[in-house]
């Protein structure tokens, strides 16, 4: 079979922050009295981003996590289908199929006075009983960001298996977290609004890739309440 390009197709949808989110910035020089955990801020306007790295290795881990049935099952040892999507480096270098932007903050979507909110926690030594409290910054509930996926098209009958794999991910999350603190209640998030651009090929179908991401849209953990 051969793996020459056949086109690429532009996947779009919406990122919305169901319980505040927090994926971690730099902290190593904060002053006294600042957030201890700063969440990772976009340098062109100081908003919160989703890093692409932070959302393809969560989907990576949750797909390897209920499609490797196999009894010797290792986290880094991901089948072949996997492979192809995000790609490897073992036993020979292979490129991924999908390609994650990081996601900026849907400004037209966004209503909100702050994006962003400090939670108080407090760490207990159990053998002192001291307590260590500490801020969190979180992504504030009803954010919502614009996530751009790309995806390489290699074969044309792999498409449909290819995306089937990708919305099974997108479930699973909707049903975990992203980002820290998600066993505290953080990082609950649910993905709607999809749209698919095929480019350089006009044998795309798109209302089937939609009809597969509709499944997707239906497994919200969590719905913001208007």
């Amino acid at each position: 079979m051969s793996s020459f390009l056949k086109g690429k197709i532009i996947i779009k949808t919406n990122l919305t922050v169901l319980t505040g989110l927090h994926i971690g910035g730099s902290d190593t020089y904060s002053a006294i009295g600042t957030v201890d955990a700063p969440v990772i801020k976009s340098p062109l306007n100081g908003k919160p981003i989703v890093p692409g790295s932070s959302l393809k290795g969560k989907l990576r881990t949750l797909i390897a996590s209920v499609t490797d049935t196999s009894e010797n099952f290792k986290i880094n040892e991901d089948t072949e289908a996997i492979k192809k999507l995000f790609g490897t480096s073992t036993p020979k270098l292979k490129a991924a199929r999908l390609q994650f932007s990081d996601a900026y903050i849907t400004d037209d979507k966004t209503k909100l006075n702050a994006l962003t909110e400090v939670k108080f926690e407090n760490t207990i030594n159990r053998g002192t009983c001291k307590a260590n409290p500490r801020q969190i910054e979180r992504v504030v509930a009803g954010t919502v960001f614009d996530v751009v996926i790309v995806y390489n098209i290699e074969e044309l009958d792999e498409i449909i298996p290819d995306m089937k794999l990708l919305a099974l991910g997108l479930k699973l999350l909707q049903y975990d977290y992203l980002g820290g603190h998600g066993s505290r209640g953080s990082g609950r998030v649910s993905f709607n609004n999809f749209s698919f651009e095929p480019i350089e090929n006009d044998e795309i179908d798109t209302e089937k890739l939609k009809e597969v991401f509709k499944e997707v849209e239906e497994y919200e953990l969590l719905r913001i309440q208007n």
